[in-house]
């Protein structure tokens, strides 16, 4: 997600002219106040990073969000760094009903009292929800409580300046949810965040090789940020006479291995235009699952088969981790598989049948109907993506088809012995 946001800071960057500007100064800084930070001349935003298990749910309490979204600790920064950048929650969860969605209905509203230049008020639609987020940071096993909210604290400072401090927080605060999961970014990074950048250029090259050579440069200033090499050896004549306070740019320099420029991306970029071949995915070795040959018999794509074998193998550890210890699972799964069965019958239409292949369009309409089940018909923790692995793990029990009726074995030993040719 830190090479989705580099990628379109230097789409912005280059403008209608195509090109970086002399000064540009956009740039990403890795692993250091969060999980990275956007920077643009004076302006700075903090970025927390949560991946959300589907068996996970969404944030469905102030708590959560505070506790395992990272807000609390965004709030600590923030207010360290004199309350002057706006921050981010980046998260594939979603947020329930309830507190949660009122909450950033909220955040909305300050936000835009905010950027109209209004004074920032409390009023009593928004009150309990800043009380009860107020609440949740302090109740945040004390780690991300500032110092002057501790009670008989050196210079205190009252509850209700407290809260005030929290209302300017959450109108600087966005919840970026729902993003991608991890087991579909790699598929689906490439047409959503390479490709806006390789029309704009023109080029005509492969939105995977930018995709790799990018991702691979914030890969790796993630990794290398680490401690900092000069973390414990002593700081020899760092403050002797005349030698004055670091200034930012000694700063910078200190920060440098954490910090992706847009110069880099566009190097990384222009890299990857001059030699796309060079930057392109290895072939990925040909599934051989039963759910995967009759959807690539089918003529589901490549990214299909993958997505499908990644949700599969999703499902399957929902149900084990449920299994282990609810009594109610067992009966719950039952009903589920019945309900995916259902829906795969009522998208096997003959219209769809009508084409020669119908496979891909076939696993369309089962997401587009999936998408569309209430959340109360479903167990605890389920999602439309949890579902389609069900979809999946259904089919690998040749239960469901993507194409007329074959014999599923004799296939795999034929794609097997190809393979095995080929290899030769």
């Amino acid at each position: 997600m830190a090479a989705a946001d580099g990628l379109e800071l230097y789409r912005q960057a280059l403008g209608n002219e195509k090109r970086l500007q002399d000064g540009e100064s956009r740039r990403i800084l890795c692993e250091y106040q969060e999980d990275w930070v956007a920077l643009h001349g004076g302006a700075a935003e903090l970025v927390s990073a949560k991946h959300r298990d589907p068996s996970a749910d969404a944030y469905r309490t102030l708590n959560q969000l505070a506790d395992e979204g990272g807000l609390a600790h965004l709030f600590l920064r923030w207010r360290a760094l004199g309350e002057k950048p706006t921050c981010r929650l980046a998260t594939s969860g979603g947020l329930a009903s309830g507190d949660v969605q009122k909450f950033a209905a909220t955040m909305q509203a300050l936000r835009t009292l905010r950027l109209s230049g209004q004074h920032i008020a409390i009023t009593d639609e928004h009150r309990p929800y800043i009380e009860k987020f107020h609440s949740a940071i302090c109740g945040s096993s004390g780690k991300y409580l500032p110092e002057d909210w501790v009670k008989g604290s050196e210079g205190e400072v009252p509850l209700e300046e407290q809260r005030q401090q929290v209302a300017r927080f959450v109108s600087m605060l966005n919840i970026q949810s729902e993003l991608t999961r991890r087991a579909d970014i790699g598929f689906a990074a490439p047409t959503k965040c390479a490709k806006p950048v390789v029309e704009l250029l023109g080029f005509d090259v492969p939105p995977e090789s930018v995709w790799n050579v990018v991702y691979g440069l914030f890969f790796t200033r993630m990794k290398a940020a680490g401690p900092r090499k000069d973390a414990v050896i002593s700081p020899v004549l760092a403050y002797a006479n005349g030698s004055g306070l670091p200034t930012p740019a000694d700063r910078e320099r200190e920060l440098a291995e954490r910090i992706v420029t847009m110069q880099d991306i566009d190097l990384a970029v222009m890299t990857a235009a001059a030699n796309p071949s060079a930057y392109t995915s290895l072939a990925s070795p040909v599934r051989l699952s039963r759910a995967a040959v009759k959807m690539r018999k089918g003529r589901c794509s490549d990214n299909s088969v993958e997505r499908g074998e990644e949700l599969r193998r999703a499902y399957q550890r929902y149900w084990r981790s449920r299994l282990s210890g609810d009594p109610t699972a067992l009966a719950e799964r039952e009903k589920l598989r019945l309900l995916l069965l259902r829906v795969s019958d009522r998208c096997d239409t003959p219209n769809m049948r009508s084409k020669e292949d119908w496979g891909a369009d076939f696993w369309v309409a089962i997401q587009d109907a999936l998408d569309t089940i209430p959340q109360e018909r479903l167990p605890r923790g389920m999602d439309p993506d949890l579902l389609l692995g069900g979809i999946s793990d259904l089919t690998n029990e040749c239960k469901i088809w993507f194409s007329d009726v074959f014999d599923v074995a004799a296939e795999i030993d034929r794609v097997r012995r190809e393979n095995r040719g080929s290899a030769a």
